[in-house]
């Protein structure tokens, strides 16, 4: 299996060769285009130079004359009009003119084998050492005419040139190599320090470490930070997992061992006939919490779906608290609890049954928390663009500390002083989750000993 290391330097060097031959291609094409013929044009003008220099002194011996041409940095083929050739210079090392060619030359036309398709690369035509790959120039002597053929020899002309280009590309490309090797490593080490923290992570492992990562500021850096917040957030969850877990075991643990043993009891005989009735409430009392217990957690269940719709009807708020609080008159009124109402009417467009459990629940614990001949509030009040109602006590009140967490699940903020011996710690959670289903807030103000209130705001 290729490694991301492998797959990025073969791509690199991919792109180095497939970029040579681009450019091959794109450099033959232009000096096709631009070069070429200006190119053929200067060759034309040094044979008809070198022509016109003879043919000014036509005592000069030709074959000398033409030797000390080529030595200048030529390639010559002088054909005479017997058809007898003979080079000067460096040897052509491949090529053959036809006899027709010599012939229209020797009659006074320009031969441009320059400019003649060529199946190759306009670019290494250039280059090719042909006869073919020549200008051809009628020359007129003393003995008659010859026809010469003439090209520059780039061996003497740009020889070191090439060699110098040939040189500079290679270590070029041979940099490009190292450095591509080199420098993937970099690119891939924070992605290898990725692949072990998620390796941590399956492991259930979720304090890994990216600071050397994080530090980038690039998309590497980002996704090293994203990352190390989703493993935080994993880790949140897994501890939310396990401690959701314990205390479900727990709080269903505590009514069973109690039923399991006063059933155990009645059932050897071992109570008198009070004691078994007193037994059998227990039974009862127990048995309807733990059946609470199961009604609260299904409606977390089914509240945190992720399809969770809600049906919107208008109804009058003022009105469906009043029901709320009739249905609990027997609470506080077995306590003597003193009702401070601030209700207008108002109507909303909400889910009328969550939001039932929404100040049921708020109402039982400001009930439940508050003292005989205390005092229970709730109120209305419209704001520009929401709907605030409080419910507020003169009860215990709540540890400042723990005011952040009394919405969490079985968080029972008085453990100490067994405030809420009774409760299971999931009412002010399920509030918290229909509160926001309906796009709103609820916080939570308390002083001990003073009592505290709950605000609920809903957008109008």
């Amino acid at each position: 299996m290729r490694t991301l290391y492998v797959r990025i330097v073969l791509t690199f060097m991919a792109i180095a060769f497939v970029s040579g031959i681009v450019g091959v291609l794109l450099t033959s094409l232009y000096y096709e285009d631009q070069m070429k013929s200006i190119n053929e044009r200067k060759i034309l003008d040094m044979g008809q130079s070198i022509s016109r220099l003879y043919e000014k002194e036509p005592a000069i011996n030709l074959d000398a004359y033409l030797q000390g041409i080529a030595e200048l940095g030529f390639q010559i083929y002088a054909v005479d009009d017997r058809g007898e050739g003979k080079a000067y210079g460096a040897p052509f090392k491949h090529g053959k003119l036809d006899n027709a060619t010599i012939q229209a030359v020797l009659g006074g036309e320009i031969y441009h084998g320059m400019k003649e398709e060529n199946a190759r690369l306009k670019l290494v035509s250039f280059f090719e050492n042909s006869i073919r790959n020549t200008v051809g120039i009628p020359l007129s002597t003393q003995e008659g005419s010859v026809a010469l053929f003439v090209r520059p020899d780039l061996e003497k002309q740009i020889g070191e040139i090439r060699v110098i280009v040939a040189v500079l590309l290679g270590f070029t490309f041979v940099t490009s190599l190292v450095l591509i090797v080199v420098l993937t490593r970099y690119i891939v080490k924070p992605l290898n320090v990725l692949k072990q923290a998620t390796q941590r992570i399956v492991q259930g492992k979720f304090d890994v470490d990216l600071e050397s990562s994080r530090g980038r500021k690039d998309e590497i850096g980002e996704l090293a930070r994203h990352f190390a917040h989703m493993a935080r957030s994993v880790g949140q969850l897994d501890r939310m997992r396990q401690d959701f877990v314990a205390n479900v075991s727990h709080e269903f643990q505590s009514p069973l061992t109690s039923i399991q043993g006063f059933a155990r009891t009645m059932l050897d005989k071992e109570a008198t006939p009070e004691q078994s009735e007193q037994y059998l409430e227990i039974i009862e009392r127990e048995s309807k919490r733990l059946s609470a217990l199961s009604k609260q957690l299904l409606k977390l269940a089914a509240l945190e779906q992720e399809d969770q719709k809600l049906q919107y009807v208008a109804f009058r708020l003022d009105e469906q608290i009043r029901e709320i609080l009739i249905t609990l008159e027997w609470q506080w009124a077995e306590k003597k609890l003193n009702l401070e109402l601030d209700l207008p009417e108002v109507t909303v467009s909400a889910d009328s049954n969550l939001l039932h459990e929404v100040w049921l629940n708020l109402l039982a614990n400001a009930i439940h928390y508050t003292e005989s001949g205390g005092t229970i509030g709730v109120s209305i009040r419209e704001e520009e663009r929401s709907l605030v109602v409080e419910i507020s006590d003169t009860g215990i009140g709540i540890e400042e500390s723990e005011l952040s967490q009394v919405f969490e699940r079985f968080h029972k903020a008085d453990k100490a002083r067994n405030r809420a011996s009774s409760g299971s710690g999931l009412g002010l959670s399920i509030v918290s989750i229909i509160v926001s289903l309906h796009g709103g807030t609820v916080e939570a103000r308390s002083k001990v000993g003073k009592g505290s209130t709950f605000a609920v705001r809903l957008p109008r």
